[in-house]
Parts: C-alpha cells; sequence; structure tokens
C-alpha cells in the first residue's frame, strides 16, 4: 500500500483510563470506561472512537459509490454501533452498521450501495474475517 495519510495518535496512563490526543492537536480526549464496564463514563472509550470512525469512514464508501451509480446519497445517515464482550479467550468486538435511507430511495437500491460499500470501506476491510459486522438497511 502506498499511503496516501497517516493520523497519529498517542493514549496515555491505562489506555482506557486517561487521555488520547492527535498529533496535530485536533482531538484532544479524556478517556475513561463506560458505567457498563464499571467506570465513570466521564469520558469517551475506544469503542465510541471506533464507532465514530467507521461510521464515518462506511458512510464516505457509501456516498462514493452512490456517485459511481449515480444515485443521491446526501440524506443517507450511517450509524456504527460498536460493542465489546467477552468470548472465549478474552475481549471481543462487533459491529452493526445501520444505513437509513431517504424516503425516496428504495431498500432494495439502499442495500446494494451499503453491500457495495461494505467491499470498498477500508475499516470494513480491516474487520474483514476479524469481527463480525451486521448490516442493517432501515
Amino acid at each position: 500500500m502506498d499511503a496516501l495519510y497517516t493520523a497519529v495518535a498517542t493514549a496515555n496512563s491505562a489506555g482506557r483510563e486517561g487521555r488520547a490526543a492527535t498529533s496535530d492537536g485536533r482531538l484532544d480526549l479524556v478517556l475513561a470506561p463506560p458505567r457498563e464496564l464499571g467506570g465513570t463514563g466521564e469520558g469517551t472509550n475506544p469503542e465510541q472512537l471506533f464507532a465514530a470512525g467507521y461510521a464515518s469512514c462506511f458512510a464516505s464508501a457509501v456516498s462514493l459509490v452512490g456517485r459511481q451509480q449515480k444515485v443521491n446519497t446526501s440524506d443517507i445517515s450511517i450509524t456504527a454501533e460498536v460493542s465489546i464482550g467477552k468470548d472465549d479467550t478474552s475481549f471481543a468486538l462487533s459491529v452493526v452498521l445501520r444505513a437509513e435511507l431517504p424516503e425516496e430511495l428504495d431498500n432494495a437500491t439502499g442495500r446494494s450501495l451499503v453491500e457495495q460499500a461494505h467491499q470498498l470501506c477500508p475499516y470494513s476491510k480491516a474487520t474483514r474475517g476479524n469481527i463480525p459486522v451486521e448490516l442493517v438497511v432501515e
């Protein structure tokens, strides 16, 4: 791969309790485990960051596929639900990607766009075969 851009972020302290910041200073967050995992919930957590990144990247992939097929995707909304839980050995993630379609876009076309975007999205490529990702078209 020829890198076109590299994001650099550093997390300190205990990772889930501390700070995370990007090298350019645009992102600087307090980290805290969610209450559901015994934390204070008074900061963001890696699952939220992953969900935001995946939703954004996937929306971009849907937009690209839409442009290629001359389908207006400007009103499609992508929500990523990232869950963490225990598996046989330690912890694992799963993702549900929800695509909310505008009324004028039929379900079959929307499903096709979402499935094609899932083949193109770098986050989808990185997770494929590693964690379950469910596509939901609403």
